[in-house]
């Protein structure tokens, strides 16, 4: 071989993954499971309204509440880690990424810890057991005062209890309504059968034959 055909070639340059590319990568990874538990957290509320509802129709106003509460603690917390993911990707495909990296490394870990957070509250398995009379509806109640406890502000309280009178509100008037509702009035005519036209055939009365007398013989 020539020299020309061992060094003419030049050689491939190898693509370095840097930090920026790992912490793009990371924030992406975040994003999408954040997406993922959206949709079932979408489906958590609605459920925990419900239960609300349910827990409002059997004189349980305390455990209506709390369901509500943990509704809008999964509200706020995915808007606020929603928030903060969208500004740390900002961060991350900033041109000037040495003077943001330690901030976008701070953020990785605070992304972390929402997803956690996240995470937390949706393994709460079985919250319908908050419905029960026993002992595991209480357990129930508190594994969910105990998630959720410290963070709620003062205003998030008062949009849960305006809540609570809407749903309350909406029981109530379901059921006036109920109590108010006639009973449906029944048409006999349309009931009963509709009387023939046609004459009955009269029935042929059957003469009684006499009886016939049986001679005895003496």
């Amino acid at each position: 071989l020539s020299m020309g055909a061992l060094f003419g070639k030049s050689k491939k340059k190898i693509s370095k993954v840097t930090e920026h590319d790992k912490a793009v990568l990371q924030l992406k990874k975040q994003r999408d499971s954040l997406k993922q538990y959206q949709k079932r957290i979408e489906q958590s509320l609605e459920r925990d309204r419900e239960l609300a509802r349910k827990c409002l129709q059997t004189n349980r106003k305390d455990r209506a509440k709390l369901l509500l509460r943990k509704k809008k603690y999964q509200e706020k917390l995915l808007q606020n880690t929603d928030a903060q993911l969208e500004n740390l990707e900002k961060l991350a495909s900033d041109i000037e990424y040495a003077q943001v990296e330690q901030q976008v490394l701070d953020g990785l870990k605070a992304g972390n810890a929402a997803l956690s957070k996240v995470h937390e509250v949706l393994t709460i398995e079985e919250v319908e057991r908050i419905l029960d009379e026993t002992r595991d509806g209480v357990e129930k109640q508190r594994e969910i005062d105990e998630v959720i406890s410290g963070a709620l502000t003062e205003e998030d309280e008062d949009a849960v209890l305006a809540e609570l009178d809407a749903l309350v509100s909406e029981e109530e008037a379901a059921k006036d309504l109920y109590e108010d509702e006639p009973e449906p009035k029944v048409d006999i005519s349309e009931v009963l059968p509709d009387v023939p036209s046609d004459e009955l055939p009269r029935q042929v009365k059957r003469e009684k034959e006499p009886a016939k007398k049986v001679l005895i013989e003496a």
